[in-house]
Parts: C-alpha cells; sequence; structure tokens
C-alpha cells in the first residue's frame, strides 16, 4: 500500500472522528510480561516558557504518521520556548505491530537514540507495519543509526522495555485516553479539532496559535519579580515530574 493510500485513510479518520478509538488495555504479547516501571519522560526542547506538550502516540496508527510532520514543525518552531515530549499508546488491538515498534524506540533510547528511533519508525511507517514479523527491519534501523544491535536486541526483548511502554500506557489510561494521537498541554487535553486547518489536516497555524496562547496564560500566571531580586532568584530548571502530565 502506497503512501497516498494511508493519507486518504487518516484523512478519513480525522473527519469522521478525530482519533482511532479503542479500549486500551493491552499487554504485550511477547517476551517479559512484567509492568513494573516508571512511565517514560523522552523531551526535547528548553521549556523557557513553562509549557510542554505531551503527545501519547502508536507508531503504527496512520493518523499519527499523518500528524508527524507538523508535530515536528512544532517543535523546532518552539524549540526554545516549550518542551515536546512524546509518551507510548500503543493500540495493539487495531495495530498489532506497535507495540513491538514502542519496544523499538525504548531499546533504541537505552543507546540515547530515542528520538532517531522515533523518526525512522514514522518515516518508514508503511513497510514495517505491513510486515508479519517487523523486528528484521527494527534491527536494521538500530544498525543504521550506530547502534550496538546485539544489545539492541537483548534490551527488546527485556522487562525493563516493557515495564517503561507499560507505564506510559498505564499514564495514559488515568487521563483517559483513548485513542491515538492524543495531545495535552501542560496537562490540558487539546481538542484535536483545534489543530486542523479547513481540510482537515493537522495546521501549523493552528498548532501555533493554540501554543501561543498556553504561553500567554503561563505568564500571566507568574508574579512580577522586583527589579532587586532578578540576579539571585532566577527559577529552578523544570524536573521530569514537572514535565509529566
Amino acid at each position: 500500500m502506497d503512501k497516498r493510500f494511508w493519507a486518504v485513510i487518516a484523512a478519513i479518520i480525522i473527519i469522521f472522528g478525530g482519533i482511532v478509538v479503542v479500549n486500551n488495555r493491552n499487554k504485550d504479547n511477547s517476551g517479559d510480561k512484567s509492568s513494573d516501571g516508571k512511565a517514560t519522560s523522552h523531551v526535547e526542547g528548553s521549556n523557557s516558557k513553562g509549557i510542554t506538550l505531551v503527545e501519547y502516540g502508536d507508531f503504527q496508527c496512520p493518523v499519527c504518521g499523518l500528524y508527524e510532520p507538523t508535530v515536528k514543525q512544532v517543535a523546532e518552531k518552539y524549540k526554545d520556548d516549550i518542551q515536546f515530549q512524546f509518551r507510548h499508546f500503543p493500540l495493539q488491538q487495531v495495530h498489532p505491530n506497535a507495540f513491538a515498534a514502542s519496544r523499538a524506540a525504548e531499546a533504541a533510547s537505552l543507546q540515547n537514540k530515542f528520538w532517531e528511533m522515533h523518526d525512522l519508525l514514522y518515516a518508514n511507517q508503511n513497510e514495517w507495519s505491513a510486515a508479519s514479523d517487523p523486528v528484521s527491519m527494527f534491527n536494521g534501523y538500530a544498525k543504521t543509526l550506530g547502534i550496538n544491535v546485539e544489545q539492541f536486541k537483548t534490551d527488546f526483548t527485556s522487562g525493563k522495555v516493557n515495564g517503561a511502554i507499560q507505564a506510559d500506557i498505564s499514564a495514559g489510561n488515568k487521563l483517559k485516553v483513548t485513542g491515538t494521537p492524543t495531545f495535552f498541554l501542560n496537562g490540558k487535553l487539546v481538542e484535536l479539532k483545534s489543530l486542523v486547518g479547513s481540510d482537515n489536516y493537522p495546521d501549523i497555524k493552528k498548532f501555533s496559535a493554540v501554543i501561543d496562547a498556553a504561553i500567554k496564560e503561563q505568564a500571566a500566571k507568574k508574579p512580577a519579580t522586583p527589579p532587586a531580586e532578578q540576579a539571585s532568584d532566577s527559577p529552578a530548571p523544570a524536573t521530569n515530574d514537572q514535565m509529566q502530565p
């Protein structure tokens, strides 16, 4: 199936509902079943404005794939102002390779290559999504990224990787995430309809309007600092816990 097919399918989904909706109580069907773990904190950007945009995403979801180029533009445009965070929410009931893809991203993250694998998975979504067993493809992506492939294979099946993904799913379920992509801006759910243009496709201007409004709202909450205190009382950097919705 070519990219045009998936684009059409994704557009139809956006028009008639915005997100793929399922009851995501899924469990991994391979490797360690452990669900012990801490939710991930994959972030990029400076967060100087005190704003974090969180996406709960599924690497196999065609709508997530459709949003990805615009999300990357947003992350680049606001890299000096906000942080962008990705969390796993694989919808195994409709996307059988999604959990394995999340495993690939998490295994890559253990070698400091999360975002590089994240980008490769979306760029090659049509390729591995149709595979009966995509693991060999993921191993190839790891090699392309200069990752230690043998360590990648070990981490891919590890309880640590499984636990991190399950912790993300649990965090999403607590926030009542039911489909992907789902976005939160400083903990507040962002309606997908506010992010699309008149053609029902993701729109950078719409994203920007939502983020600019959040930045303005956040700035209004901060009390004015007396000039005499500005030099000595700089704000503490945000912690990982502060960056989570």
